[in-house]
């Protein structure tokens, strides 16, 4: 089983695009409503379950008021919590936990992350891919949203702009760069 996180920072855009990012994740069988309880799952501060209709998640990510911890489901019984936070900088960022997840399992939500970040109108910054968990994703804030200069272990993968990608190189020259579409740069350990 994966213990890890992905961890999607995109800018933020003059409307939602959450209903956009669930069509391209159900593409990967990876659904925003529950199979069996039939709505979607938002967690609310102790951690509990709380049903919604998938129209009025929409809505509340769309105000950018407070910070959103839900559930998308791979199947009735296996979820991936993904924790949807606003920055004051105008960033979005999503946190997708891939804990209990079998490694299979967390390449599908990989999978369904990069697609969705190349199908979006909204630029993305930045895609850390950490199925390990050798990192913390709060460590790769200061060099995606604040121009800092350190940079922490890197993972499996790290799909970032041009700009954050040569910052990584510098600090970490061993690794393998690969360009792709819309100025950003997939880097991996050699």
């Amino acid at each position: 089983m994966s213990d890890g996180f992905i961890r999607w920072y995109r800018e933020s855009a003059a409307t939602s695009v959450f209903a956009e990012q669930a069509e391209v994740f159900e593409k990967y069988g990876i659904m925003l409503r529950h199979p069996v309880r039939g709505a979607a799952v938002v967690l609310d501060v102790e951690g509990d379950d709380v049903l919604v209709p998938e129209e009025e998640l929409g809505r509340l990510l769309g105000l950018r008021i407070a910070p959103v911890t839900m559930n998308w489901w791979l199947s009735a019984d296996t979820d991936v919590t993904d924790q949807y936070v606003y920055e004051p900088l105008g960033c979005e960022i999503q946190t997708l936990w891939l804990d209990g997840l079998y490694p299979d399992e967390a390449r599908r939500v990989e999978a369904a992350v990069v697609a969705a970040a190349a199908a979006l109108d909204v630029p993305t910054r930045a895609v850390i891919v950490d199925r390990r968990g050798v990192s913390d994703p709060d460590d790769w804030d200061p060099i995606t949203l604040y121009d800092g200069e350190e940079v922490p272990p890197v993972p499996d993968s790290v799909i970032v702009q041009g700009r954050i990608a040569e910052k990584i190189l510098r600090a970490a020259p061993h690794l393998a760069s690969q360009d792709l579409p819309d100025g950003l740069r997939r880097l991996t350990p050699a």
